[in-house]
């Protein structure tokens, strides 16, 4: 039968530093044993008892994997509009797009973590308006190329991309507020929920899906046309606990087992509607990602 939903894993954040040549290795490891998606988290700063922690800056190491990989999709989980001018978001995008050959999945987001805003000089204020200006800049130049756009945040004198961007990239949200959802759903072909959000358990992944689908159906959308995509926290041996950042960014109880538990269980989020997952693995090494090809081959046979 095949494999019954794309599954992607993603990289590490803040679990310990990670120098680039571990990075590509693991990016080069997931493209060999058969994952879908790779990605990265676009954040800045953490603030935890032993210390300061933070990872590599996204859209650099995007490039850098679009570079140094040839089939697997990859994208920001999720860019943080508040984190770059919303027109140099988009240029990022294109410019990531091309060097990967057409691979960027284009997840956004309004931000959440205050440490990082406050650290970074950014303003954590009415971050739903700015997200709204910032989403319809974003979309609008990499579908049309062009904007002129004066806003509350943001104006922009004839801006054009140039050159242009494909003009089909896709655009994945990730959100369950009812203002982000409101802006984006029109408009984007997937949504994203992080595992904390609904337990990690594929009947709360239903539950979440039903809020998402209701949220399309109120803005006009056939709710059909958006792929619906979470993440899922699968321990292995020697995990001790993926660390999520703050812990207002919540955690789960991992998914165990051996690989054909883990395929079982994997296969029930299909059943629940899901067609795209983000394993985010403890622990996250390249042999982890190479013991996880296993479950991808079950998975694979049906």
């Amino acid at each position: 039968m095949g494999r019954p939903l794309r599954v992607g894993v993603q990289l590490p954040e803040v679990e310990r530093p990670v120098r680039w040549p571990e990075l590509r290795e693991m990016a080069r490891t997931a493209e060999d044993v058969g994952f879908d998606s790779l990605w990265v988290g676009d954040h800045l700063l953490y603030r935890s008892p032993e210390g300061p922690i933070g990872p590599w800056e996204a859209w650099s190491l995007l490039a850098a994997i679009g570079a140094v990989t040839d089939r697997i999709e990859l994208g920001p989980l999720v860019a943080a509009t508040s984190f770059h001018n919303p027109a140099m978001l988009a240029k990022k995008a294109a410019s990531v797009d091309e060097i990967s050959g057409g691979r960027l999945i284009l997840g956004i987001g309004a931000g959440w973590n205050q440490t990082e805003y406050d650290a970074y000089g950014f303003p954590f204020d009415h971050r739903a308006s700015r997200f709204e200006e910032a989403f319809t800049i974003v979309r609008t130049l990499l579908a049309d190329g062009y904007i002129d756009f004066h806003g509350t945040y943001y104006t922009l004198h004839d801006c054009e991309l140039a050159p242009r961007a494909r003009p089909d990239i896709p655009l994945m949200v990730g959100s369950e507020g009812p203002r982000v959802l409101r802006a984006t759903l029109p408009y984007v072909g997937s949504w994203n929920g992080w595992h904390a959000w609904y337990g990690n358990t594929p009947q709360g992944a239903a539950e979440l899906i039903a809020k998402i689908d209701a949220a399309a159906t109120a803005v006009g959308r056939d709710p059909s046309d958006i792929e619906k995509t979470v993440t899922v926290l699968v321990g292995m041996p020697g995990g001790s606990g993926r660390e999520a950042g703050s812990s207002e960014h919540g955690s789960s109880v991992p998914i165990i087992g051996e690989p054909s538990e883990i395929a079982q269980q994997l296969t029930k989020f299909a059943e629940v509607g899901l067609d795209h997952i983000q394993l985010v693995v403890d622990p996250i090494t390249a042999e982890s990602i190479e013991w996880l090809g296993g479950v991808l081959e079950i998975l694979d046979g049906g």
